[in-house]
C-alpha cells in the first residue's frame, strides 16, 4: 500500500458515499492507495469528512466496519455502472448500516444542565453513526437524479468513481484525463505504424 493524495473525483466534495468508495485507488505500476489502511487514517478520514467529532479514536474493529462498507458500495457503485444487478450481500451491507443505528435520542439528566435529550456515542455508535450517513448519502444518490451521471473512470488502471460533470468526461482527475488522452492519441498513431513498417 502507498499513500498518494489524490484530488477528490468530482461529486466526492458532496457525496461521502463517493469519497469512501474512492477511499482505495489502484494506481499505474501495480500499486494501491488506501486512505483507510490503518485505525488512524480510517479516524482521520472520518473526521476530515466531518462524519467524527475531533477527539474520535477508532479500534481496529471500528476500521474493519468502515472498509466493509466501502466493499459493499464500491460493488454496488460497480454494478450500477454497469448496468447489472447488484449482488444481494452487498446491498444487505448497504442496509444494515442505514438500521444499525438506533434512531432514539436519549434523555439525560446532569446536575449542571438539567433534563436534555442527547445521543449516546461511544467509539462503535460513532463508526455506525457515520456509516449510516455514508449508506443514506449512497442510497440518495443511487435512486436520485444524479444516478445516470454516476461513472468509472476510464484511465486504465485507475478504478474510482466520479459523477460525470461533462458529457464527455470519463476521467477523475487530470493525471487520468492525461492518461486517457496519450492511450487515444497512440491509438490514432498505432495503425499509422504499422501501415509504415
Amino acid at each position: 500500500m502507498v499513500t498518494i493524495p489524490l484530488p477528490p473525483a468530482p461529486g466526492a466534495e458532496t457525496h461521502w458515499s463517493l469519497a469512501l468508495v474512492n477511499s482505495t485507488v489502484s494506481l499505474p505500476g501495480g500499486l494501491e492507495a488506501d486512505e483507510l489502511s490503518t485505525p488512524a487514517e480510517a479516524t482521520g478520514w472520518l473526521i476530515g469528512h466531518g462524519l467524527a467529532p475531533r477527539d474520535t479514536e477508532l479500534l481496529a474493529y471500528c476500521r474493519s466496519q468502515l472498509v466493509g462498507l466501502r466493499t459493499d458500495l464500491r460493488s454496488v457503485f460497480a454494478a450500477h455502472v454497469d448496468g447489472n444487478a447488484p449482488d444481494p450481500a452487498a446491498l444487505e451491507g448497504i442496509n444494515r448500516a442505514l438500521t444499525t443505528v438506533p434512531s432514539a435520542v436519549v434523555l439525560r439528566y446532569e446536575e449542571k444542565t438539567g433534563l436534555r435529550r442527547t445521543s449516546i456515542h461511544p467509539t462503535t455508535r460513532i463508526v455506525e453513526h457515520a456509516m449510516m450517513q455514508i449508506a443514506e448519502d449512497a442510497a440518495a444518490l443511487l435512486t436520485g437524479e444524479s444516478a445516470s451521471l454516476i461513472s468509472r473512470c476510464d484511465a486504465t488502471p485507475c478504478d474510482r468513481f466520479l459523477l460525470r460533470t461533462h458529457a464527455r468526461r470519463y476521467w477523475c482527475c487530470t493525471r487520468c484525463g492525461d492518461r486517457v488522452r496519450a492511450a487515444r492519441a497512440y491509438a490514432r498513431r498505432s495503425p499509422q505504424r504499422v501501415a509504415t513498417e
